[in-house]
């Protein structure tokens, strides 16, 4: 594929940063459009950074003026009035606009797995989600009305160094290291596809440019489909402690801490394995490699290194006390 003039809106995030690496990696011109720089995921050298707040209007204008661009990466858009503002704004101006959905928005409870982009979308435990859903509605319809060249991409759990994927974060490794019992949601066999950033980003870039792929959508996963048993184990393992696993029902989780009732009820309580059968014919060269036992090695490497991370939540920390509780008495 010849170099192409790429536009990431974001760009610094979790997911978006290892694509913006890859992208410039494979010779694209990469702009990155955002509100600055992040420290935490520098940029490289040959990306183009233009500040703006994308929900800003007239921001936004200063910032592009006229420019075309062959891609638009979108990973900052979450309710439909942000993607309504992006077709008027591109429609006309880009060969291609890469929206980054969510599998959140997959049927809860799935009927059938393994989960593919024919799953039905339904999630009605999230607002995140149906948000999400309400997107692609509105972009799947710009494409049927007006051509509009969209294509959707469904990440699942995505992850990098900075991230803690289990339910409490540093409060978790903070248990494990004081010997202190850590709470798991459910019994704690439940599978979780759980991906790593720069497994995602093959497959994200790999799509640029490709004009057969317009009114399309794809989930980008690994195939690494870990039990939350050993997704806690194996960051204990790289804590250097075996943890203490007490597993407590999604609902009285949910009791004691309502804030987690959307992220246990219209997520992790449900098995999400993926078939990526169809990333994988568009691009070959998308073949996941990063397990989660050597993402947790990376994680505790990270967050010992960064004592900005390594910060306990006290009200946190005394509600999964009551978790434990309920459940040990």
């Amino acid at each position: 594929m010849s170099a192409q003039d790429i536009l990431f809106i974001g760009g610094s995030g979790v997911i978006s940063a290892a694509s913006v690496q890859r992208a410039v990696a494979a010779g694209h011109r990469v702009v990155v459009l955002n509100r600055g720089r992040s420290d935490e995921r520098p940029l490289p050298d040959e990306v183009e950074l233009l500040q703006a707040d994308i929900h800003d209007e007239d921001s936004v204008r200063a910032a592009l003026g006229a420019r075309e661009f062959d891609v638009v990466a979108q990973f900052t858009s979450f309710v439909p009035a942000h993607v309504r503002a992006d077709i008027e704004r591109f429609d006309g101006r880009i060969g291609q606009y890469l929206f980054i959905s969510s599998a959140s928005a997959y049927q809860k409870p799935p009927l059938r797995y393994p989960i593919t982009e024919s799953t039905p979308l339904r999630n009605p435990f999230s607002a995140y989600a149906r948000n999400k859903i309400a997107c692609e509605d509105t972009l799947v319809a710009a494409y049927r009305d007006r051509g509009f060249p969209v294509t959707i991409v469904r990440p699942s759990h995505t992850y990098d160094r900075t991230s803690m994927p289990t339910l409490a974060g540093w409060n978790d490794v903070a248990r494990m290291r004081e010997g202190r019992p850590v709470v798991v949601h459910g019994d704690g066999t439940t599978p979780w596809t759980i991906t790593h950033t720069t497994d995602f980003a093959v497959g994200f870039v790999g799509l640029f440019g490709r004009r057969d792929v317009q009114g399309d959508t794809f989930h980008i996963t690994g195939d690494h489909a870990p039990t939350w048993n050993q997704i806690y184990t194996w960051l204990g393992e790289a804590a250097g402690v075996e943890p203490d696993l007490v597993h407590v029902s999604s609902d009285a989780i949910a009791a004691i801490r309502p804030s987690l009732a959307d992220d246990l009820h219209g997520d992790r309580s449900f098995p999400m394995v993926f078939d990526n059968t169809r990333i994988r014919r568009i691009v070959p060269e998308f073949e996941p490699r990063v397990p989660f036992w050597t993402g947790a090695e990376e994680i505790i490497a990270y967050h010992d290194a960064t004592p900005s991370r390594q910060v306990v939540d006290v009200d946190l920390d005394r509600d999964l006390d009551r978790m434990v509780e309920s459940v040990r008495g």
